[in-house]
């Protein structure tokens, strides 16, 4: 059996929860298609003097509830349909949260661990200049993800001004603070996910605090997670990275462990701690799994494997479709990433905003606000699975889509 690309996993669910709530053809008929796709040639000059061309894209899926909006990720295996689900993914996402957005996703195939700076700022102020026209603050607003940071917004942000001859900070999210970056995002979706878990701890009765936390990632938003775990009294048992995993029973201590990898590079080899691998956390013995890695983790072949009772999806798309029913079938709740991952966007929300009205809030107003939107969420799409006696991925979609489709017949495009 050929292995589904992302793009036809999502699409497995929207067309299961479009038939589930009996919607009209014509939703999936629009949803199951990306509105507009940009492709770009850039042909970068080296340090070196040597001329190298690199494909940057930028799709928007659905704007029907407000301006796409969706992260730039720089990947040296960028592909179209990964991008394309990940824009609609952002659709979902957005509407879960409530968000007056649709949903874009981009980037550049390009590996930025091997770039200079020098050749990193050029090849984001040529992309910019590239797909300038394709977005804009009441049109697509562009954020980090894999492989960028707030200064390649930074000088994406830069490029845009000049050609647009007028400075619009809201065109971007997630900027330096000094450009109008808001207080709290560089830790809002690893938060977010914390707030979720709160919300589904208490529904199905797994306590945070003693729980064991295995974490498959290290990055941003995986860190931000076991801090808010190990925080509130949980056990991080589990972590890895690109390069490696480890494993300890007793519990790792993800500050000491970040001091760690930042002067070593990788997870691996902290002391105290079992080898595992990249993918170990996965499978590893604990009662809340955060997926916080790469896209389509958790597979048909690794699913009967995962020994975690609660599953928060920090990264997008990390759970393929055969892996779900596997897990449904032992009885693992699995919060999905269209929710359970929407804190960053959230915030990114709340900077667009403030970028607009030019005041900015406090980190306490941004993180009680987040809360706010993350619990609601999850409250909404568990109504939704209850409503349809379904799993929650599937009461996220059948929550999201309603939200996008009704929008869509206001607007007399169904």
């Amino acid at each position: 059996m050929a292995k589904l690309t992302p793009w036809e996993s999502q699409l497995i669910n929207v067309k299961n929860t479009c038939d589930l709530m009996g919607l009209e053809p014509a939703v999936y008929e629009v949803i199951s298609h990306p509105k507009a796709i940009l492709e770009v040639a850039l042909p970068l000059k080296m340090d070196d003097g040597t001329v190298k061309t690199f494909t940057g894209v930028r799709i928007h899926h659905n704007d029907a509830r407000g301006p796409t909006k969706g992260g730039i990720r720089y990947h040296p295996h960028l592909d179209m349909d990964t991008e394309m689900a990940l824009a609609a993914w952002m659709t979902w996402k957005n509407a879960v949260a409530n968000l007056p957005y649709g949903g874009a996703k981009g980037g550049i195939n390009c590996d930025p661990k091997i770039l200079s700076m020098g050749e990193l700022e050029r090849l984001t102020r040529m992309y910019a200049s590239s797909i300038a026209h394709f977005v804009g603050v009441d049109l697509d607003i562009p954020a980090p993800d894999v492989g960028t940071n707030a200064q390649i917004m930074a000088w994406f942000v830069d490029e845009y001004y000049k050609l647009l001859g007028r400075i619009t900070p809201g065109v971007i999210t997630a900027k330096p603070i000094s450009l109008g970056g808001s207080l709290g995002r560089s830790t809002a979706t690893g938060r977010g996910c914390y707030f979720v878990t709160i919300e589904a701890s208490k529904v199905y009765d797994i306590p945070i605090k003693g729980s064991k936390v295995a974490i498959q990632g290290f990055g941003n938003v995986a860190k931000s997670a076991a801090f808010n775990f190990h925080n509130a009294g949980a056990k991080i048992v589990a972590v890895s990275d690109s390069r490696g995993g480890v494993y300890n029973k007793e519990g790792i201590n993800p500050y000491k462990l970040k001091d760690y990898k930042d002067k070593n590079g990788k997870v691996s080899g902290y002391p105290g701690c079992k080898e595992i691998g990249s993918i170990g956390p996965l499978t590893a013995e604990c009662d809340i799994l955060v997926p916080a890695a790469l896209q389509n983790a958790l597979t048909g072949e690794n699913a009967g494997d995962v020994k975690a009772k609660l599953i928060i999806e920090g990264a997008n798309g990390p759970t393929l479709p055969e892996a779900d029913k596997i897990m449904e079938g032992k009885g693992i709740i699995v919060v999905p990433d269209i929710c359970a991952n929407a804190g960053g966007v959230t915030v990114s929300y709340f900077e667009w905003v403030q970028n607009r009205q030019g005041y900015y809030w406090t980190e306490d107003e941004v993180d009680q606000r987040l809360e706010r939107v993350m619990k609601k969420a999850f409250k909404d799409l568990k109504e939704q699975s209850d409503k349809y006696d379904v799993p929650l991925r599937t009461g996220a979609y059948a929550l999201a889509i309603g939200r996008v489709a009704e929008a869509m017949r206001f607007l007399g495009r169904i």
